[in-house]
C-alpha cells in the first residue's frame, strides 16, 4: 500500500499555491481558480490499495477543481462532501453539494468543482479494472449525483465519512476488505442511476434484471451447489429466460460464477488477512469442488498457478 502527505503549512505563504497545484496535478486534479486574498491553506493524505484504488482526504481553502486531465488511465471517480458547501457543473447543468452528498463521473470529462470557503473532501478514484469483474454491460457513465440523504447511498456516505476518519491510521490489511465493499456499492449504487447501464424499454429493463441476478450470485459464490435452476427460482424466472439473459451479455451462467469466484480466489491469495489459509481451503471457501480443478483454471485464466501467483506477490510486496 502507498501512502504520501502534504500540508501547505510546511512551506513559505508565497509558494502554497504552486505547491498545492503540483500535489493536485499528481491526483490528475487541476487546480483553476484559486482567490488570492487571504491565507491559503491546503492539507492532502493519499493512500493507494492493493487494487491501485487511491483514497484522498483533501481539505483546503476556497478554490475550483476545473478542467480534465486527458493522459491518465481510464478510472472512476466519487467524490464524498464531508465538510463546506460546493457547486459542481459541466457546462449543461449545476449540482449543489451539502456535507454528506457524493457526485461522480469518467475520468478525462471537463467540469467544475467551486468550493466558496473551507471545505473537505474525500477524493476516490477507481481503475475501471477494479470493477470490470464485477460488471456485465460496459458503463455509460456521465458526471452523476448520490444523496446522502436515505437509502444505500446513505449507508455509502456513512462507510466512506468513517473511513475519512482514520485515513492516516488504517493499514494494508484493515483497508482491503473496505476496497472490496466499496466496488460493491459502487455496482449497487451506480446501477441505481438508470442512465448508467440502462438503454430504455426492453433492454433496459433486461440489463436491470441480470444486474439483480449477479448481485444474488455474488451472494451465493461460496455454495458448491449453485446451480442456474436455484437462481432461476429465486428471481421467479424460467431457467431458459436466465440463460437468454447472460447471452445476450456475451456470457454464459457457468463462465461469470467461474470467473466471479476465481476473482474472489485471486483477491484471498494476496490479501494479508488470509495469509495463512492453504490454496486448498481457499479455494473450497469460494465454491469449488477440489484443489487440482482450481489450480488448472486459475492457470487457464491468468496463466500462471495459484502458488506462483501468491509467491510472486509476497515477493513483491
Amino acid at each position: 500500500m502507498k501512502a504520501w502527505q502534504l500540508n501547505t503549512e510546511s512551506f513559505r505563504e508565497e509558494e502554497r499555491r504552486d505547491v498545492w497545484r503540483d500535489a493536485m496535478r499528481r491526483l490528475c486534479l487541476p487546480i483553476g481558480e484559486i482567490p488570492d486574498f487571504g491565507d491559503f491553506f491546503g492539507n492532502l493524505s493519499c493512500l493507494i490499495s492493493p487494487l491501485g484504488i487511491e483514497f484522498s482526504l483533501i481539505e483546503g481553502g476556497a478554490q475550483e477543481i476545473s478542467g480534465r486531465y486527458r493522459d491518465q488511465p481510464a478510472a472512476i471517480w466519487l467524490v464524498l462532501l464531508l465538510e463546506g458547501e460546493a457547486l459542481l457543473s459541466d457546462g449543461n447543468r449545476k449540482i449543489e453539494l451539502m456535507p454528506g452528498d457524493m457526485i461522480y463521473g469518467p475520468t478525462g470529462v471537463e467540469a467544475t468543482l467551486a468550493f466558496s470557503s473551507n471545505f473537505r473532501q474525500l477524493y476516490i478514484k477507481a481503475p475501471r479494472l477494479a470493477l470490470n469483474p464485477r460488471l456485465i454491460f460496459p458503463l455509460s457513465l456521465e458526471l452523476g449525483y448520490l444523496s446522502g440523504q436515505g437509502g444505500i447511498d446513505h449507508v455509502l456516505s456513512g462507510m466512506l465519512r468513517a473511513l475519512a476518519g482514520v485515513l492516516n491510521t488504517i493499514t494494508a490489511e484493515q483497508l482491503r476488505p473496505i476496497e472490496l465493499a466499496l466496488t460493491e456499492f459502487l455496482i449497487t449504487s451506480l446501477a441505481s442511476e438508470k442512465h448508467v447501464f440502462s438503454l430504455g424499454g426492453a433492454a433496459g429493463a433486461r440489463e436491470s434484471h441480470l444486474h439483480r441476478i449477479c448481485q444474488t450470485i455474488e451472494t451465493r459464490l461460496g455454495d458448491p451447489d449453485l446451480n442456474p435452476n436455484r437462481i432461476a427460482e429465486e428471481h421467479g424466472v424460467s431457467q431458459r429466460y436466465l440463460q437468454k439473459l447472460f447471452t445476450v451479455a456475451g456470457k454464459t451462467f457457468t463462465n461469470y460464477v467461474r470467473t466471479r469466484r476465481l476473482e474472489r480466489c485471486r483477491a484471498d491469495l494476496v490479501s494479508p488477512l488470509y495469509a495463512q489459509l492453504s490454496l486448498s481451503e481457499i479455494c473450497f471457501r469460494w465454491g469449488f469442488n477440489g484443489s487440482a480443478h482450481f489450480s488448472r483454471t486459475f492457470r487457464e485464466q491468468y496463466g500462471v498457478s495459484p502458488r506462483d501467483y501468491r509467491r510472486r506477490h509476497m515477493s513483491a510486496e
